[in-house]
């Protein structure tokens, strides 16, 4: 799918990843580019059109996807995450992330999937993450709610492949953004993961590894639990000894 006249939602387009792409969409030529946001007044970029939208308000997603009929890409980028332990982990914070995290993108594709199959066909990008694909102790609900939002993508994309509409799944290791603020890594700028991601829209490619820890994580999972969850646990209990 080629960006340039395009017209796109963004969800969560107000800070972070979300902004990056709306950024990004323009500088690539998108003639338009909904800011789905709670709360449009924190859109302030005066060239993003704002839209009141929460996803995991099934209801006002249908309501949108009625009046927003010309999009024809979607960028599912809203997420929330908790950090939490298996054992210790808030069932409250645990159903958040995956209203928001995986059920909001089941409602957005299927809000908007006859919008873009009237728009000739378009595309879903939805924003994943590394901890689709291997577990992080101190995120524990959070990679089962990306890896819920993965295997979705996966089984939307042979589906909507009929009427002509790409699904593309991003994933990224630890991006300098609000949710992992706290950790002391190494982090990529947010304005890499859209560059990466549109890249790969327009090459026509179906899952985009940002970084090299991503790529790394998807060659071993053939056999994840020797080649990916040692290196992981060893991380978790240094930390764990440190705190």
């Amino acid at each position: 799918m080629k960006i340039e006249g395009a017209t796109a939602l963004v969800t969560g387009a107000n800070r972070g990843i979300g902004k990056a792409f709306a950024e990004e969409l323009l500088a690539r030529g998108a003639a338009k580019v909904y800011a789905g946001v709670r709360d449009p007044a924190t859109v302030t970029d005066p060239r993003l059109v704002a839209v009141r939208l929460d996803v995991t308000d099934d209801a006002r997603v249908r309501e949108v996807a009625g009046e927003l009929t010309d999009v024809d890409l979607i960028v599912n980028n809203a997420g929330t995450g908790h950090f939490s332990l298996p054992l210790t982990a808030s069932l409250e914070d645990a159903r958040k992330e995956i209203d928001v995290n995986y059920l909001a993108v089941v409602s957005m594709t299927e809000a908007f999937a006859p919008v873009l199959a009237a728009n000739g066909g378009g595309a879903f990008v939805n924003m994943l993450s590394v901890l689709s694909w291997v577990a992080s102790p101190t995120l524990s609900t959070y990679s089962a709610s990306k890896a819920a939002a993965w295997l979705y993508s996966n089984a939307a994309r042979m589906q909507l492949k009929q009427q002509g509409t790409q699904v593309v799944g991003v994933h990224v290791g630890y991006v300098d953004t609000d949710l992992i603020a706290e950790i002391e890594a190494e982090k990529l700028d947010p304005r890499v993961v859209p560059v990466a991601a549109l890249d790969g829209l327009e090459a026509d490619e179906v899952e985009i590894a940002v970084d090299q820890f991503s790529r790394d994580v998807k060659a071993g999972l053939s056999d994840d639990q020797r080649l990916a969850y040692p290196g992981i646990e060893e991380q978790f209990l240094a930390v764990a000894a440190a705190s």
